[in-house]
């Protein structure tokens, strides 16, 4: 069975790339490092890439050079299961690189992440559309999505 695995281009930060990630989630490891050998387009001995997992998600970080940027057409989307947990990526991530709207940030390499709270999925996928509106609408308004706005929304206790 073949497997999908994200391969992120770097201007060689890949190896502090890696090592952040890997230090703000739990269930994260690093696989393998490779070094560039001699005759190749990197100095002898380099990091060329480095593969780490997060949760199940294998992701590979590659010193490509100057030649390709991130874009936010492309993002990584971290479910959170408390508001402590989106606080904490939403900070740490966005350090030396931007917030955006509605739980999107870059982080300092470029690379967009989007941190959600698991419950917005399931209010808005909801059945009672009117609901599943307010909750979008509350959504719409904030940068980092706070999930008792969400929840307030949700059960029409605020006007959106």
């Amino acid at each position: 069975m073949r497997k999908i695995t994200p391969f992120f281009w770097y201007d060689g930060q890949a190896e502090e790339a890696a090592n952040l990630y890997l230090s703000l989630f739990k269930n994260s490891k690093l696989l393998t490092k490779e070094y560039a050998p001699e005759g190749g387009p990197w100095p002898k001995g380099a990091v060329m890439s480095v593969t780490i997992q997060i949760e199940e998600q294998v992701l590979i970080c590659f010193n490509g050079g100057p030649h390709f940027k991130f874009t936010p057409a492309v993002s990584l989307m971290v479910n959170c299961q408390t508001q402590e947990e989106v606080d904490v990526l939403w900070e740490k991530l966005s350090e030396g690189g931007h917030k955006d709207r509605c739980g999107w940030v870059n982080d300092k390499y470029g690379l967009s992440w989007q941190i959600v709270p698991d419950i917005l999925l399931k209010y808005l996928q909801d059945k009672d559309p009117v609901k599943a509106k307010r909750v979008m609408d509350a959504m719409m308004k904030m940068d980092k999505l706070i999930i008792a706005d969400l929840e307030a929304a949700y059960a029409g206790e605020v006007e959106v």
